[in-house]
């Protein structure tokens, strides 16, 4: 049956979108390479209009510059349209990858909503509400034990915070008195008053002050003043 009517031909796969964007600026780069060679040659016939003088040769000129200036717009008229069909194709891939976006995205969630639902039938509320108040419990527990074993022993409870401050105050006062009752023999000296008291003479400095000599004349006999020289 293959050979009577043909085996069935695989089909190619459908060009993607980037496949028909890349297509169509590789278009795009022909038109403009055409655009600038027509463009080189308005310039050269640009000049030749510039050199001829008016008349028939110059008409011809004109009329080759005239059929390029149509080809060019020809050409820009497909470039705009190319440029176009790039910007639909632009947008349709933006709105392809916006969506495979979302799709990964929703792929995850429901993942992660799964995964959360089966966490959260370990979980009760009602047992952490019962770990906490166990937590309490404990702690005041520890509490009670913590003060029990700080307790003095053989302190009654009943005491008078007032009582104690009194007796406080009491025991100052008989501290002052014991210490105004000591004789005065028996306190320290003051070091001022000891030496207030002695008054001794100030201690004499290390150089001794030179007895004063009697001048001599150039035998080595001792001069007479010469106020005692009566005249």
């Amino acid at each position: 049956m293959k050979k009577i009517f043909g085996a069935k031909k695989s089909q190619d796969p459908p060009p993607s979108i980037q496949d028909a964007t890349d297509r169509i600026y590789k278009r795009g780069d022909t038109v403009d390479e055409k655009i600038k060679k027509l463009d080189a040659e308005l310039a050269r016939y640009k000049e030749q209009i510039k050199k001829t003088r008016p008349g028939p040769a110059q008409e011809a000129v004109k009329a080759r510059a005239m059929r390029v200036l149509k080809q060019r717009k020809m050409y820009e008229g497909q470039r705009d349209m190319l440029y176009n069909q790039t910007y639909n194709l632009d947008q349709v891939a933006f709105a392809s990858e916006g969506i495979k976006d979302a799709q990964q995205t929703m792929t995850a969630m429901k993942a992660a909503n799964k995964e959360l639902k089966g966490m959260m039938k370990t979980v009760k509320i009602e047992d952490i509400d019962s770990m906490q108040d166990e937590m309490m419990d404990l702690m005041d527990v520890s509490n009670e034990i913590q003060e029990t074993l700080g307790r003095s022993y053989n302190v009654p409870d009943d005491i008078d915070e007032e009582e104690l401050m009194g007796e406080l105050d009491a025991l100052e006062a008989d501290m002052d008195f014991e210490s105004s009752s000591v004789p005065s023999y028996l306190q320290p000296d003051k070091e001022s008053d000891l030496d207030s008291e002695l008054n001794l003479p100030a201690a004499p400095s290390g150089h001794a002050a030179a007895p004063n000599r009697q001048q001599e004349d150039e035998l080595g006999l001792p001069t007479v003043p010469h106020a005692s020289i009566r005249t």
